[in-house]
């Protein structure tokens, strides 16, 4: 009974394995807007789906970590080096959810004093 057991595990865990599973794509990190007290970072979240249907998103989770102490990184070269970990929870039939995990390196570049000022400070274009 064991053997039988074990040879149907091991065929749905084969075809399981078959299944087309959808893929995604993180866009670099860029400063949205920013004003003296905040910055609002943005980037996208490409998904290509394999299926005719839509998939559901279950749930996204992501962390932005700057590379190293800030401060010393920001008075060298005026950017943040960066990391951005994403995870994307899809619901898959059959298959159940599906953490699709996506990461980005990079560096954003600071405004300047200046561009505080042109911007009104707030980030926005007056």
């Amino acid at each position: 009974m064991a053997s039988l057991f074990d040879k149907a595990k091991e065929f749905v865990a084969e075809k399981i394995a078959g299944v087309p599973k959808p893929e995604a794509s993180l866009a670099a990190v860029s400063i949205k807007s920013f004003s003296r007290n905040s910055f609002l970072f943005h980037s996208d979240v490409a998904v290509q789906n394999p299926y005719t249907r839509p998939i559901p998103i279950c749930e996204v989770s992501f962390s932005l970590k700057s590379a190293g102490s800030l401060l010393k990184d920001v008075g060298r070269d005026w950017d943040i080096d960066y990391q951005l970990d994403v995870g994307l929870i899809v619901d898959l039939p059959i298959v159940g959810d599906l953490t699709i995990p996506l990461s980005a390196k990079g560096e954003i570049k600071l405004p300047t004093v200046s561009d505080l000022f042109k911007r009104g400070g707030d980030g926005s274009d007056d």
